[in-house]
């Protein structure tokens, strides 16, 4: 996962969301007063409306065509608006100066003019930052490394880009004007090439060269006017030193090259011409014509300047339009347009706007809607408002009215018909059409209907599309719901945070508060939510999903943006609460000089003239906001008018009684002139009608005597009142005054009769008196002594908290009958405390006696300090208990046992026979864990240890009282090796010839016991030869089987002397069945392509061999190592069956005579031999008589040897004690 960017959006925390049950649901005025003191500490909250409330959406979606907003995000933001103005203006400058400019590039990256030129303004200006060399420093603080040179880009650009525009700024640059007094000459244009490097980055547009202009023509010239003309000139010569003085100090300031005036500014003496020549075109600051291609014309004014006679100087003639100082004065100084939202061309339809919103959204993620995640939104959103170099552009429709277009919940005697089942939500509180008109809402008694407050607004959103910072107007509340669509994101501040939300702005972009006061009623700026908790303002938010709520409380900023395609509906309304507020509203209207949207004034006395139809605590604010507003009437009326007469209003829009100097709406009284018909003023600005003439004044009034409405007030509120004042004196009582409880519930029985509605005072007596309630429940359940013993456990009082709740009891304003047995509880716990500790004390404590006082602790539902430290000491003496049983049992005390006792006594707490004990087993522990390993470790030593070292080891392991597997492995190795031992000597002094078999056995035994044997080594190399030797005679005996045709199988030795003659037959039957097979593939009926001779198994081709013995067919290319000889050829296969030598016999039987072991195979081989010789024998005396009978023919004897590769027959003897190597004794 990659680590977030530093400048990456973090989302600051969400705010409470509430799900009010059906009963909670019913009324939304109670609920939301209910809420109240949660909700309003964020500004904003979400309600999740019961399962199954689902209104129907009754918009007619044919009908509704709108035309949304513009919004370009990166203008939105307060901070990154500033920036872009701050760009739009120096682009304007450079751009009326006949340049285009050109943002240049720092280390890879747009420098950052708008940074760069504050923090060169907070270090005191170029000069300063120059003198003092803090270029290093302002390049650190724009981000830039340090030791790269970096200050020095940063002065060159400064110096080229933004010093000009500086001086512009400071009016520095229209010296020039100010200084003309007559024409001069200046040098030539060689004298001002020094400051070309003055000239800004600037790259002009392709545009012709600009062309100066420039006439001459000769005048005439009296004589007599020579002495006149003479002292002009000495006039003209000392302003003009006076002008050069100006230029070089402004030079050595710059660090430029100085300005000289040449000598032909100088004005000749009476003797000059009586015909000269004048320059009519002449540069106003030097007063010459001189140097005609330096000499600019203004596009604007027509004046002529010199470009060295700028300050500060241009580099060369600009190219395209160029404006003077002056013009540019008045070009760049012009007001700004306030800042707004554009109108969009294109009259949308829900489904079309749907369809651009979609499209939109799905290209910019290059993603389905439904699958970018919100969190992925969010960020990209405050991304994008913050960054100057992207442009994207969304579309809103905002404050679309429900009253032209249809709301989207259901309204009686409406096009949409609703079915019987959805008629309930007509006349539900939640419906926006109905909650802003409740008898419960103050807005009720506004006369007009007002869209956007008494009357929804619809709102369609796209991704992107967001709504500014702004609190709704008047201070009130305010309620959002989205019918359907993807989520909208929220983010609200509190009321009490309203103040500090605007100095940030103001701190942060104070440009744009210069210019509208009252930026943020616009709805047109955002600012980071980061940013603003950054400096301190807390904000939250939420992400409202389709069929939630959203509401957000008095005087609470709140913005946000939507995630996608979606509509929503909103309207506002007032509670009783609001009532102070929005009084304090219309005076911060006045401030601001801000419309009011209704007559706060108007509202009120509205709702006295109906005083009697009022809700009591309605009524009792209606009083105490018309106190207010009739003190403040009659001393606004003290302050000078001396006229009066009464006026109707009632006939009267309100933009026809607005004050024309804080737009307030006036309606108790308002000030009128003769001298100025139709214009009216409030009484807080009286003069701004009249500056002198005062008995001349005005007063219009409305008609309604205010008193008799206040008192109607007064007394509908007089029951309230009453109730009030006896909570108040309830709620304080002190000492013996207090009453009981059944008081209190008297108090809020009456509230509930009588119908007072929910207010502050209200839901200080219910939470006083179910506080009480809960302290004589929980006083009483002590007194009882009742433990909860089933369900989840809940916390128990400490007695220090006992104290404090004692204290408690005697501190309410209510005196409870608990109070007094209370404390005598508490004498009786003090009691057991000190009981117990004496107990806690003992050096050897009574395990009956602790038993004891914890039985006794049972009749306290305390959380008492000893019953811990007694259950921790009975703990200590049922472990040594333990521990002492445990080590009464050698034999049973394993490693195990020992490690859980010392992890049980870990638990425990510390006491010196525990610590003794613990000691006593660690120690036990140790010694038996490190013979235990040194067991392991002589039993798995390579090469194992000798009998005797064992030996050892297992007598002193023996000593430990604990029982040990691996010090018992030890002893079993040992008795094993003792018997091996034994049966090795036995076998040894027995002097008989073992089988290989018992051999075998005996190794094996010896080599799974792990400890070191002596005559094993020997047997195991006797037993290595017997192998060696198995393997020879396998060898020798190697010879091909045709049991399995095309395939060779490894000779066996017969285990068994009965098998070989019917091994023999078999083997010949299979051979003979091999050779007809082979003979048969030959046959010339037989399709030469499907057979498969050869090692190769393919058909026959070309020369051909076969086989003598087997009669196989052979290609001559698959036999490489094919020797022409006159024999019969063998295949390899067949080669493999020849007969071992009988002298290989002879050896191998010898072999095994000498290792005095026992073996099948060699049963088998003597039984060979001496078939064998036995043949031999027969076969040497029929040789013998054929010999006989060709001597007595007279034919001449012939050499016959008696077997391959042996040169004489072996004796008889010889044969008999060879045959009989199979007999051992």
């Amino acid at each position: 996962m990659n680590p977030p960017r530093p400048d990456e959006f973090k989302p600051p925390p969400e705010c409470p969301v509430f799900e009010p049950s059906w009963e909670e649901f019913a009324d939304p005025y109670a609920f939301i007063n209910k809420i109240r003191p949660i909700a309003e500490k964020t500004g904003i909250c979400k309600v999740r409306p019961p399962p199954g409330w689902q209104p129907p959406f009754a918009c007619d979606v044919e009908k509704l065509h709108f035309v949304p907003r513009i919004q370009r995000l990166n203008e939105l933001e307060a901070q990154t608006r500033v920036k872009l103005n701050f760009f739009d203006q120096i682009a304007k400058f450079w751009d009326l100066q006949g340049c285009t400019l050109k943002i240049p590039h720092v280390e890879r990256k747009l420098l950052d003019l708008y940074k760069l030129n504050k923090l060169v303004a907070e270090e005191g200006g170029f000069d300063i930052v120059c003198q003092e060399r803090r270029w290093t420093k302002i390049a650190v603080q724009m981000g830039f490394a340090p030791g790269k040179a970096i200050g020095s880009h940063l002065r060159t650009h400064y110096e080229k880009i933004l010093y000009p525009y500086n001086l512009f700024q400071s009016g520095a640059n229209l010296l020039v004007s100010s200084c003309v007094q007559r024409p001069v000459e200046s040098k030539k244009a060689e004298e001002s090439e020094d400051v070309k490097e003055q000239a800004p980055a600037m790259t002009p547009p392709d545009s012709n060269v600009r062309r100066h202009k420039r006439l001459k023509t000769e005048v005439s010239v009296d004589p007599r006017t020579t002495e006149s003309n003479t002292e002009t000139g000495g006039i003209m010569q000392n302003r003009l030193i006076g002008l050069s003085a100006v230029l070089r100090c402004y030079s050595l300031i710059r660090n430029v090259p100085h300005f000289y005036i040449c000598d032909s500014c100088h004005l000749q003496s009476a003797a000059c011409s009586a015909v000269v020549q004048v320059d009519l075109v002449v540069c106003l600051v030097c007063g010459s014509g001189g140097d005609e291609d330096r000499l600019l014309l203004c596009d604007g004014c027509d004046d002529s300047y010199h470009t060295f006679c700028l300050i500060p100087p241009l580099h060369d003639v600009p190219k395209g339009d160029w404006r003077c100082p002056k013009c540019l004065a008045q070009l760049c100084n012009k007001p700004h347009d306030a800042f707004g939202f554009e109108q969009a061309f294109r009259d949308y339809s829900l489904r079309a706007f749907g369809q651009m919103a979609d499209a939109f959204k799905s290209d910019y993620f290059n993603m389905p809607v439904h699958m970018v995640p919100t969190e992925l939104v969010e960020k990209e959103f405050w991304r994008l408002v913050g960054a100057i170099d992207e442009d994207v552009t969304v579309e809103y429709g905002a404050d679309i009215a429900s009253k032209e277009f249809g709301s989207g919940f259901p309204i009686p005697n409406r096009r949409f018909k609703v079915t019987p089942a959805d008629e309930k939500y007509l006349k539900c509180g939640w419906n926006l059409n109905n909650l802003a008109m409740m008898n419960r809402s103050v807005l009720t008694h506004v006369t007009a209907d007002i869209c956007g407050m008494t009357l929804p607004w619809l709102y369609v959103g796209m991704c992107f599309s967001s709504f500014c910072w702004h609190i709704e107007d008047h201070w009130s509340y305010s309620i959002n719901y989205l019918h359907w669509g993807e989520p909208k994101t929220w983010y609200g501040a509190p009321g009490f945070a309203a103040e500090q939300l605007e100095e940030v702005m103001k701190k942060l972009a104070p440009e744009l508060f210069d210019s509208q006061p009252d930026l943020l009623h616009q709805l047109v700026t955002i600012m980071n939510p980061n940013t603003l908790m950054a400096h301190g303002v807390p904000i939250y938010r939420t992400n409202q999903c389709a069929g939630e709520f959203v509401v957000t409380f008095p005087r609470a900023y709140h913005s946000g943006f939507n995630q996608g395609f979606n509509f929503a509906e909103a309207v506002n309304f007032c509670t009783v609460d609001w009532m102070p507020l929005g009084r304090q509203c219309v005076d911060h209207y006045r401030s601001l000089n801000r419309y009011n949207v209704f007559s706060h004034d108007e509202m009120v006395c509205n709702m006295a003239s109906k005083a009697e139809s009022l809700d009591v605590v309605l009524a009792s604010a209606v009083h105490k906001d018309m106190v207010l507003m009739i003190r403040e009437e009659q001393e606004l009326r003290d302050r000078g008018v001396v006229l009066c007469k009464e006026a109707k209003y009632d006939n009267l829009q309100d933009d026809e009684r607005q004050c024309v100097k804080c737009k307030t709406t006036c309606y108790l009284s308002a000030l009128t002139c003769p001298c100025s018909p139709g214009v009216l003023v409030c009484l807080h600005h009286l003069d701004q009608l009249w500056k002198t003439v005062f008995n001349q004044r005005q007063l219009p009034r409305q008609g309604y005597d205010l008193f008799p409405m206040m008192h109607a007030a007064k007394e509908r509120a007089q029951l309230y009142d009453d109730w009030a004042v006896r909570v108040t004196e309830t709620l304080e009582a002190k000492l013996e005054k207090k009453r009981g409880l059944p008081v209190f519930r008297a108090l809020l029985a009456e509230s509930e009769s009588k119908l007072f509605p929910e207010n502050d005072l209200l839901r200080r007596l219910r939470l006083f008196t179910q506080d009480a309630e809960k302290c004589s429940t929980v006083a009483q359940q002590l007194l009882n002594g009742k433990r909860q013993t089933s369900g989840k456990s809940r916390s128990q009082l400490t007695v220090e908290e006992l104290r404090s709740f004692v204290r408690q009891l005697y501190n309410l304003s209510c005196s409870l009958p608990q109070a007094p047995q209370l404390k005598e509880l508490l004498n009786r716990i003090e009691d057991f405390q000190q009981h117990s500790e004496k107990v806690l004390s003992d050096e050897v404590p009574s395990v009956a006696e602790i038993q004891g006082l914890l039985e006794v602790s049972f009749d306290f539902d305390m959380d008492l300090p000893e019953l811990p430290r007694l259950r921790v000491r009975l703990e200590q003496a049922r472990w040594l208990e333990a521990v002492q049983q445990e080590s009464g049992q050698p034999k049973t005390l394993t490693l195990d046992s020992m490690r859980r006792l010392i992890d049980q006594g870990v638990g425990l707490g510390p006491h010196p026979s525990v610590e003794k004990a613990m000691a006593r087993l660690q120690e036990l522990l140790t010694v038996s864990e490190h013979w235990e390993d040194k067991a392991v470790s002589l039993l798995k030593a390579r090469p194992p240890h000798s009998i005797e070292t064992l030996s050892g080891a297992a007598e002193k392991a023996s000593g430990i009282p604990a029982h040990l597997p691996n010090c018992l492995l030890l002893k079993d190795a040992m008795r094993k090796a003792r018997e091996w031992l034994q049966e090795a000597e036995e076998l040894q002094a027995s002097g008989s010839v073992p089988m290989v078999d018992s051999l075998s056995d005996t190794v094996l035994r010896g080599q799974a016991i792990q400890v070191h044997l002596e005559p094993l080594d020997q047997l195991e190399t006797l037993l290595s030869e017997v192998q060696d030797w198995k393997e020879e005679a396998a060898s020798a005996f190697l010879m091909c089987s045709y049991v399995s045709y095309g395939k060779v199988t490894d000779c066996v030795f017969l285990n068994q002397l009965a098998t070989l003659e019917e091994l023999r037959l078999r083997e010949m039957e299979a051979f003979f069945n091999l050779r007809a097979t082979n003979e048969s593939k030959l046959l010339p009926t037989t399709d030469c392509m499907d057979l498969k001779v050869c090692v190769c198994q393919k058909p026959p081709m070309g020369a051909m061999l076969q086989c003598e013995l087997c009669r196989d067919a052979f290609h001559r290319a698959c036999l490489p190592d094919l020797t022409e000889k006159a024999q019969p050829w063998l295949c390899t296969r067949c080669r493999r069956s020849a007969k071992p030598p009988l002298a290989k016999i002879i050896s191998l039987l010898a072999s095994l005579e000498r290792l005095r072991v026992r073996l099948p195979e060699g049963d088998a081989l003597s039984y060979v031999l001496e078939r064998t010789v036995d043949w031999q024998q027969r076969t040497q005396h029929v040789l013998c008589d054929v010999l006989k009978f060709e001597e007595r023919a007279g034919t001449p004897p012939t050499l016959t040897r008696w077997a391959p590769g042996n040169t004489e027959a072996p004796n008889n003897t010889q044969v008999r004690n060879i045959a009989r190597l199979d007999t051992f004794t």
